[in-house]
């Protein structure tokens, strides 16, 4: 008994969604569907906010570029290894690179939540002081908020961090889910880890509950502020997107990390919704809704000279 607890785990067995060849097989091909789309979408938004001067100079698209470069990011972290891992039988992961993605994974997550809650505040400026927008959201302003975001995140995550590797692990090692995350992880170790398990929902579960409400919050007050019915349509249709990216963000990783470390069966897919979908779905949401991304991107493409020669080849066809 004690030599089994003095043995050390060198490598973690994820766990994934499927043994069968065939499925596996079949969701390769979806989820790098969904990684290509996230890669396509989030660099072409950063390349139009470069590009366009206009975009470049506001503090909103200023923001929405980091978003995507987080996104980006974000999908990374387990994205790639969960291709991998669809392409083999055993799902391994070296201990040392479990933990590099569990910092990773937090790091980029809450930096992301920050960047959010900051996003939701250059909204509501932007709405309610609109005379003031341009002084009080200034670059340097926004700057100073984009960089407070990655060290909120590098502080949340080296917590995390340090409070999984300080724990023993002795077998099992099979971590339930398709990447290292620290519910799952912690579950593993051949220690109590009871008020570890406090701290880590009291750090996780705080930060996305509080950011979340701050950003319910946000919102409600630009409604409160604005009266007219018109105002609030207008309010309205400019948050919309950013609403569903809090929602599609936000609900999953609040019923993940606020709550204590069980497993429910449907955690799997609940991760695969802030891991994956919602990096794909920001590009779509962004510009779909929004007039001055879709007429830079038309001017990008254009000055690429890819349009024109569209519009030549289409001619010729003719």
């Amino acid at each position: 008994m004690d030599e089994n607890r003095t043995q050390v785990v060198k490598e973690f067995v994820l766990a994934g969604f499927s043994h069968t060849a065939s499925i596996e097989a079949g969701l390769f091909v979806v989820f790098l569907f969904f990684y290509v789309s996230t890669w396509v979408g989030n660099v072409l938004i950063m390349g139009t906010v470069a590009s366009d001067r206009n975009l470049n100079s506001s503090p909103m698209y200023f923001l929405l570029g980091n978003l995507s470069f987080l996104d980006l990011c974000y999908s990374s972290v387990t994205t790639p290894k969960l291709l991998v891992d669809f392409l083999h039988k055993e799902k391994l992961i070296p201990y040392n690179q479990c933990i590099v993605q569990l910092f990773f994974l937090h790091f980029v997550g809450a930096a992301e939540m920050f960047l959010l809650t900051v996003m939701a505040y250059d909204r509501y400026v932007a709405i309610c002081r609109p005379l003031y927008y341009t002084t009080i959201m200034s670059r340097g302003l926004c700057s100073v908020l984009v960089a407070a975001s990655w060290m909120g995140g590098f502080v949340h995550s080296i917590v995390q961090t340090i409070l999984t590797v300080n724990l023993p692990f002795c077998g099992p090692n099979q971590v339930d889910n398709f990447f290292c995350d620290v519910p799952p992880v912690i579950k593993l170790a051949c220690a109590d880890t009871f008020v570890i398990e406090l701290l880590m929902v009291s750090n996780s579960g705080l930060i996305s509950t509080s950011c979340f409400v701050v950003l319910i919050s946000s919102y409600t007050a630009i409604l409160v502020k604005i009266r007219s019915k018109e105002g609030r349509r207008k309010a309205l249709s400019t948050c919309a997107s950013h609403l569903m990216v809090v929602t599609l963000f936000f609900g999953p990783c609040i019923f993940i990390y606020a709550r204590p470390f069980c497993t429910f069966s449907v955690d799997k897919v609940v991760s695969v919704l802030y891991n994956i979908i919602t990096p794909m779905l920001n590009p779509l949401i962004y510009t779909l809704r929004n007039k001055e991304v879709k007429s830079a991107m038309r001017k990008l493409w254009d000055r690429s000279g890819l349009g024109a020669k569209a519009g030549a080849n289409s001619q010729g066809s003719l």
